[in-house]
């Protein structure tokens, strides 16, 4: 693990000087890594708080909505008489249209800004969670319709991190961007605690329609006070124009794309990535059927709502810890493999535990420890690409998430192959290490801070001529 180191205060003139004339060019030399303000475009503190929890609450709606159908399949499938199958085909459907848009979606927000994706993405997905029940209804063929409404909602549900990834590189300082970042992911753990315990509630008393009217009309709300008073009521049009004229640090071209992909930090933040979604991703469907095989008689209210639990404080406490290091001065790639080694690597030891035979409590105890200190990824390497490309950080976040939803997929279909053949959870436990670790190794080795979207010989030659 790379040593905590802080910086040194001082830069040489000839930085100084190309920063002075160049303030987007945020990093110069190896030994100078304080990102330099830019106060056109920063938000204020003030204003960033006040984002930060639009955004989470933004998010949670987001997984209260993504959740909803999961939570009614049950009723759903009886009322509709859905086999198995069919019930599958509903749910993963969601995934297929989830993974299309990642890229897209960044694209878009890099060049006329992550704010009006997000709400215009959130009003539609929106409005298709308020209308899933009519379209259930009001079809002759339900399990289409269901299918086809699941596809839409991972659509317009593909774009949302991208966005928030483009947003914050956009709007955010470095030194404040892993609080930011960790509060605004700690909405999805709580999102699903709120869906599953006021969905359930709704579920019971109301029928499984009332889960998708509340999550729904809840989110179109959302997205009408965002836009009415921190947009100030301004249109979120997008045009054709915007795209092909973003701002001048979204104009990478194809031959800026090669060369940012050939760099080793990128490189490292897309295997890193890969790494940490798609073990995230297969705890994640694999875990309650764990606690149902290994403990029959254990309730499962405990381990379903336990370690989401632990995992919200965790999330902030990380955004915290990570900015708080870089504002005493501490280096801010060396506090970035910080956040990603606790994230893979000690989480994995408590994975690791999980192999022994062990007592409920202590399987509890266990798990709750390793979902909470996954959340350190949030300031690590989910961060780490907004420091490397500002400038296009939706779209490549875009490639990373799309990269770990497909091996996350991989990894689940896999796991179950391993549980059947072998008997054992075992070796699937011994699986998600080995991956971690993987994955932590190549951004201890290679991972940076230094922004690499922008060409700096190119720079430096043009300030000689000035």
């Amino acid at each position: 693990m790379a040593v905590i180191q802080k910086h040194g205060k001082s830069c040489s003139p000839d930085v100084v000087c190309h920063r002075e004339n160049h303030p987007s060019d945020k990093l110069g030399a190896p030994g100078c890594h304080k990102k330099w303000p830019e106060h056109n475009t920063y938000w204020t503190r003030p204003v960033a708080r006040v984002w930060t929890v639009v955004l989470l609450l933004g998010t949670c709606l987001l997984y209260c909505a993504r959740v909803a159908m999961p939570i009614c399949a049950v009723n759903m499938a009886e009322q509709f008489h859905w086999s198995k199958s069919e019930s599958g085909m509903v749910l993963g459907s969601f995934f297929w249209g989830y993974c299309f848009t990642q890229v897209f979606g960044g694209y878009v927000s890099d060049r006329v800004g992550g704010e009006k994706v997000l709400l215009l993405s959130a009003a539609a997905w929106g409005s298709m969670t308020a209308f899933t029940p009519i379209l259930a209804h009001f079809c002759s063929q339900p399990i289409f319709s269901m299918t086809l409404a699941r596809f839409l909602m991972g659509l317009l549900q593909g774009v949302h991190y991208p966005s928030l990834a483009s947003l914050c590189s956009q709007k955010v300082v470095e030194s404040e961007r892993g609080f930011l970042m960790s509060t605004v992911a700690s909405g999805s753990y709580l999102g699903t605690l709120v869906i599953g315990g006021a969905g359930s509630l709704m579920l019971d008393l109301y029928g499984w329609q009332s889960v998708f009217y509340v999550s729904g009309l809840l989110t179109l709300l959302w997205a009408y006070c965002m836009w009415k008073y921190l947009l100030k009521g301004e249109g979120p049009i997008i045009t054709l124009e915007s795209l092909g004229s973003g701002g001048p640090q979204s104009k990478l071209s194809k031959r800026h794309w090669l060369r940012l992909l050939k760099q080793p930090a990128v490189c490292a933040v897309i295997v890193t990535h890969l790494c940490t979604a798609s073990t995230f991703f297969t705890l994640l469907s694999w875990l309650p059927t764990y606690f149902k095989d290994t403990f029959p008689d254990a309730k499962g209210w405990v381990f379903n709502v336990v370690p989401w639990l632990v995992a919200i404080p965790s999330s902030l406490f990380s955004g915290c810890l990570s900015d708080h290091l870089i504002r005493q001065g501490f280096d801010t790639v060396s506090v970035r493999k910080l956040m990603q080694f606790f994230s893979m690597g000690v989480s994995s030891v408590f994975t690791l535990l999980l192999c022994r035979k062990t007592t409920f409590p202590w399987a509890v105890t266990f798990v709750s420890a390793t979902m909470g200190l996954t959340t350190f990824s949030h300031s690590g390497v989910s961060v780490n690409v907004q420091d490397l490309a500002p400038s296009c950080a939706g779209a490549l976040f875009g490639v990373m998430n799309t990269c770990g939803a497909f091996l996350g997929v991989l990894l689940v279909y896999f796991s179950g192959y391993l549980i059947e053949s072998t008997g054992s959870w075992t070796s699937v436990f011994a699986l998600i290490t080995t991956v971690n670790l993987l994955g932590l190794c190549t951004f201890l080795a290679f991972a940076d801070a230094r922004r690499v979207d922008i060409d700096y010989s190119k720079v430096h030659h043009h300030n000689i001529h000035i």
